[in-house]
């Protein structure tokens, strides 16, 4: 599973919203959802701030495992 599926799906399973979530972050709503739709990537930082967030790892998170 590609990393903008893996976001977009533990998202929709937790209490988050994209502009909570982006909040969080310090992003814009609209450079949240291309992290889900895949035209960007987040940084290290922001990476690291999303598996806190729905405490899951790095691996799982960007599809190195299930």
């Amino acid at each position: 599973m590609k990393f903008c599926e893996r976001l977009k799906e533990l998202r929709k399973a937790s209490p988050y919203t994209q502009k909570t979530i982006a909040d969080e972050l310090g992003i814009s709503v609209t450079a949240y959802q291309y992290y889900e739709s895949g035209k960007n990537q987040p940084s290290i930082e922001n990476l690291i701030k999303l598996c806190d967030m729905f405490n899951v790892t790095l691996d799982y998170l960007t599809g190195r495992v299930d």
